[in-house]
């Protein structure tokens, strides 16, 4: 069953509204000798998603009273609970090699989102009106002890798409989380296999852009669209959509008498006609569905750039006016404003998940590395209405959970994000974080060093850590906690236990003297730090001092003889993850509650 696109969502009690996923349509279905997902054009999509066959076996016990069960859904890897990667679903999609397929799977595994539930107990409801199937759908996900709502943090593989009563309150969100769209579906509609209904109505969340025309092909009747990428024209794609009757021909007529060549059918123009192009996303150096909105007489072609394209295209839904764009921030590399805005526009899929529902302390450099610097905590009186706040000990700190609130403070020049070890909604730490400090980063194989050790330790105890550089001269060591069940006194006996362990190991290299001064040339073990009221670098937070370095997450093969802080820059960073993606991707799926408690527990006994 599949919508019909619409310009505007019906309104009315009759209708229910769901996020629309940028993913594969698939359905699932659940026998007792077989497991099958079935893509919307008939492709057996097992093969490529082993993932979602394997957690449904899993289930096998507790769906059996329910078998035969048929599940209508959207394959997608979640971004956010109302957004979807559609690079990453097209990546995992063209994987051939089993081997490839096999470690995708398990590393970074794709959910399944159903929003219909089409067989249960082997009875089908295709013809029972969506709101008994929706119902039904939440009944059934309750038994297997399944979300109910979608969420990127879950490890859970299977999750029900919620439906909404109110449409404007789950564009608001739409636009927040730049998820594609909205499907409306009516109450009474009977699902319908493989048919375009009125009864489901998708309007879709398009970006917009001014862009120059270069060209116009008569034999499809699409026009070429540009920008200047580098000094040098690049092509973004072409559209026919959206412009008719005398606006297509004008423009027809105009490329024609200014065509600066003409080749067959196609005829070239030099950059002057401005447009606004409507589009979904860009992926693949291409707009995604594009179409025309309307001539954009006023605009400079000069100003069509790919940096201004790259916020057009952001899912920024509060406007941020950006100033002083080429004032220099860094001296080396050198890196101005602008350049600094769009490492946080782009960088912000790995770092906001980490930033939301934590205060804020932040260093600003309003005249960029080379001058002055302050700590701001709290929200200032200027600051937008959309810049949300959390009182915290007298301080009404700043939060940072959407794009438009990392740009905004990007804006103002906070190069540094500082974090707390505990969420807004919990009192106890979420994580625990040791911070491997070399006396300078001349001395920094000694963080190398003694990350190595922890992580022999941490092994041996069969615990997850996370290493990550500092930005400056360490190493810090992440190990993920569920925010609910140890607190801050707690954890400093597991921190304390390891740094005196390490330092008892290694008292020619090690300390945990707090003092500079006596620590001589030895590396400092600071466990005091991971307390109440302390905060840490936030992960792909930059560094204000030159070389513009950051707190890059780290694989631990990573963490080797020859590593340095300087290969890990705003630069450089994105060259890293398009090799080997995210090591916090999966951070907040793995808390280490239990082993901690365990280690924490054997301290006591033996203390």
């Amino acid at each position: 069953m599949l919508p019909v696109l619409a310009s505007e969502l019906p309104a009315g009690p009759e209708w229910a509204y769901e996020v629309k996923y940028d993913g594969f349509r698939a359905i699932l279905y659940i026998e007792r000798d077989f497991i099958t997902l079935i893509s919307r054009n008939g492709k057996d999509l097992s093969i490529l998603f082993p993932e979602i066959l394997e957690f449904v076996h899993k289930l096998m016990p507790s769906i059996q009273p329910f078998l035969p069960v048929t599940l209508d859904g959207e394959l997608a890897s979640l971004r956010s609970s109302l957004s979807a990667d559609f690079m990453d679903i097209q990546v995992r999609g063209r994987l051939k090699s089993a081997n490839r397929i096999q470690q995708a799977s398990a590393n970074d595994p794709c959910k399944l989102l159903v929003f219909d539930l089409l067989h249960y107990k082997g009875r089908s409801l295709m013809n029972e009106p969506y709101s008994l199937r929706k119902g039904q759908l939440e009944v059934f996900f309750k038994e297997l002890k399944l979300p109910i709502h979608t969420s990127a943090d879950s490890a859970e593989l299977l999750q029900m798409v919620p439906s909404y009563k109110k449409a404007s309150h789950l564009w608001g969100l739409i636009e927040l989380h730049g998820a594609e769209g909205i499907v409306a579906k009516h109450k009474n509609g009977k699902w319908t296999a493989g048919a375009r209904t009125e009864t489901w109505k998708k309007v879709k969340n398009y970006r917009r852009s001014t862009l120059f025309i270069t060209g116009y092909d008569e034999k499809n009747g699409y026009f070429n669209t540009g920008l200047f990428k580098n000094g040098q024209v690049f092509s973004l794609g072409s559209f026919s959509h959206g412009i008719t009757g005398q606006e297509r021909e004008a423009l027809i007529q105009t490329i024609k008498k200014n065509a600066s060549s003409s080749s067959g059918q196609v005829y070239q123009v030099a950059p002057a006609i401005c447009v606004y192009v409507n589009f979904l996303s860009f992926y693949k150096e291409q707009l995604r569905e594009p179409s025309f909105a309307s001539f954009n007489f006023k605009a400079d072609p000069a100003q069509c750039t790919w940096e201004q394209f790259q916020l057009d295209a952001a899912p920024i839904h509060h406007e941020v006016q950006l100033t002083h764009t080429d004032k220099p921030i860094w001296n080396e590399p050198a890196i101005n404003k602008l350049q600094y805005i769009l490492y946080l526009l782009n960088i912000a899929p790995y770092m906001l998940p980490l930033l939301r529902n934590r205060t804020l302390t932040l260093i600003r450099y309003p005249h960029g590395s080379a001058g002055e610097r302050f700590y701001q905590k709290n929200k200032p009186d200027y600051a937008p209405d959309f810049i949300q706040s959390a009182r915290a000990d007298g301080i009404d700190y700043m939060r940072c959970e959407f794009l438009s609130d990392l740009i905004w403070l990007g804006n103002q020049l906070a190069l540094e994000f500082h974090l707390p070890f505990q969420r807004i909604s919990d009192s106890h730490p979420m994580e625990i974080v040791f911070d491997l400090d070399p006396p300078s980063r001349d001395e920094f194989e000694l963080a190398i060093f003694a990350a190595k050790q922890l992580e022999k330790l941490f092994r041996e105890f069969n615990l997850d850590s996370f290493p990550k550089l500092s930005g400056g001269k360490g190493i810090q060591i992440h190990i993920p906690l569920s925010g609910k069940d140890l607190s801050f006194s707690d954890t400093r006996l597991f921190t304390a236990f390891f740094a005196d362990f390490l330092t008892k190991q290694f008292p020619e290299k090690f300390t945990t003297e707090r003092l500079k001064k006596n620590r001589g040339d030895k590396l400092y073990v600071d466990f005091l730090q991971h307390a109440e009221g302390k905060t840490i670098i936030a992960p792909y937070s930059p560094r204000g001092a030159e070389g513009a370095c950051i707190a890059a997450p780290l694989l631990w093969e990573e963490v080797t003889e020859g590593l340095t802080p300087m290969n890990y820059t705003i630069a450089t960073i994105f060259d890293h993850l398009k090799k080997r993606g995210c090591p916090l991707k999966h951070y907040f799926h793995s808390p280490q509650d239990e082993t901690v408690s365990k280690i924490i527990s054997f301290i006591r006994g033996n203390g």
